[in-house]
């Protein structure tokens, strides 16, 4: 089993301790996003656990747990989010030369083919233009060269949830911007990345130009070459029909973010991601915890995505 930690909530960053009483525990709870009266029961055993798959924007708080981790023998690696967007826009974000500063500690840590740049989503607005990201794409890859060998890239998905945060950061002058020169900036994406020894891919977008090939988040090649394993690994169902990860089990839960990132998929409601964080516990065997938690079904669950 491919453990997701987590596509939902930054754990890495936010509930490190709690990620890692549950390791010790041997397993966590997870509500069903789409039914929360359902529990699964989720098995963190080491012996359950083929992989690890972390995404995160900071992954500072984890890094004195990875002598721990390594010890009780996870294999895992990271989908690192880098990127250097406005306050107006990515209000949660730390500063890019501290973090550019953990990507390089961590991959002398655990190797280059262990971190993975994520540069997404691209969320072009009058002060993100394409030159914006053209520039900071350059000045970050500049600095992970030799650090990491892959980056993916997605462009930001407009959901409906997130509507409400649109209309109120046009209210703040800030223009969204149509994306019809986005084969231009894609295609010096992918040069840039080149000169900086990296392979670039797409996250779930079917970009179709020169130089950027359909990636995998959750990769069973890239496990198979790194780790050395062989799993009978099927497409997630569970995600977009665009995205070609392998299944995995998320741990994370959807509104526990409180970084109040524009585009956030994972969050409809600011204030009420920000209430749950703030009743987080870390000896909890769920990321948050409900008062009924113990009367609420709990399903065994190891493989189920």
């Amino acid at each position: 089993m491919i453990i997701s930690v987590s596509r939902r909530t930054d754990i890495p960053a936010l509930f490190s301790q709690w990620f890692m009483n549950r390791i010790r525990a041997g397993y966590c709870l997870v509500p069903n996003p789409f039914n929360p009266s359902q529990i699964s029961r989720v098995s963190l055993a080491r012996e359950d656990v083929d992989v690890i798959v972390f995404w995160t924007r900071n992954p500072r708080p984890l890094l004195q747990y990875l002598t721990e981790l390594n010890d009780r023998g996870y294999p895992y690696y990271m989908l690192f989010t880098l990127m250097a967007n406005p306050r107006e826009i990515d209000p949660g974000l730390p500063p890019v030369d501290s973090t550019i500063k953990t990507f390089q500690d961590l991959s002398q840590r655990i190797g280059p083919d262990r971190v993975i740049w994520r540069y997404d989503p691209i969320f072009l607005t009058s002060i993100t233009d394409l030159d914006f990201h053209q520039r900071t794409y350059r000045h970050i890859a500049g600095a992970l060269k030799g650090y990491t060998k892959r980056s993916i890239v997605s462009v930001a998905h407009l959901y409906r949830k997130i509507q409400e945060r649109l209309r109120e950061l046009e209210k703040r002058g800030v223009q969204l911007l149509e994306q019809k020169d986005l084969a231009r900036l894609m295609g010096s994406l992918a040069e840039i990345a080149t000169q900086n020894g990296m392979v670039i891919q797409s996250c779930a977008d079917e970009l179709n130009l020169p130089g950027i090939t359909h990636g995998k988040c959750v990769d069973g090649e890239l496990i198979s070459k790194v780790f050395g394993l062989n799993l009978e690994l099927k497409k997630d169902s569970c995600q977009r029909k665009q995205c070609g990860c392998v299944e995995s089990k998320d741990i994370g839960m959807y509104e526990s973010c409180p970084c109040g990132c524009v585009y956030c998929y994972a969050t409809t409601s600011i204030e009420r991601a920000r209430a749950n964080h703030r009743v987080h516990d870390p000896r909890s065997s769920s990321l948050i915890t409900y008062p009924q938690e113990q009367k609420k079904p709990i399903l065994e669950s190891l493989n189920d995505s």
